[in-house]
């Protein structure tokens, strides 16, 4: 498998190269295509463009790009992602732009490069959709429970 990558104009290039930065790392680093900063307040959110078009190249169309947010922004800062992980389609060809939450108390402020999320290239299983008349809920131990069902402790 090969991941394309087509650095659109409002990626600078002293940015370099999407990489992994360590050997065993999952995902790559997105970064804000922006050309001033942006500030992000507490408790809203903000689209920002990654300036890049990537397109994964498989024998099959069973994978999918996932956006997450990164743990240094959610643990110090409480900048998330609003769809929590974002999903690119294996045929979208559109540039990636990251939807930027600030759940934190302060304002936060975008700067030009930052890296803002991270993208991680997963399998996808379709399974067939069959309509059925009703569902058995006696065939497992938990049946229909849900929402803290199973206790808090």
């Amino acid at each position: 498998m090969q991941l394309l990558v087509e650095y659109l104009e409002n990626y600078d290039p002293s940015w370099g190269p999407l990489q992994y930065k360590h050997p065993d790392d999952s995902g790559f680093d997105l970064r804000a295509a922006i050309k001033e900063p942006l500030i992000v307040k507490a408790g809203t959110h903000a689209l920002i463009p990654n300036g890049v078009r990537l397109v994964l190249k498989a024998d099959d169309n069973a994978y999918e790009i996932q956006t997450r947010p990164r743990s240094g922004l959610a643990a110090r800062n409480g900048i998330g992602l609003v769809n929590s992980i974002g999903t690119y389609d294996y045929g979208f060809r559109g540039e990636f732009i990251t939807i930027l939450s600030n759940w934190g108390q302060n304002d936060f402020i975008v700067n030009p490069g930052d890296r803002i999320c991270q993208a991680i290239v997963c399998p996808i299983v379709r399974p067939e959709i069959i309509v059925v008349d009703k569902i058995d809920t006696t065939d497992t131990t938990r049946g229909v429970g849900g929402l803290g069902s199973t206790g808090a402790k």
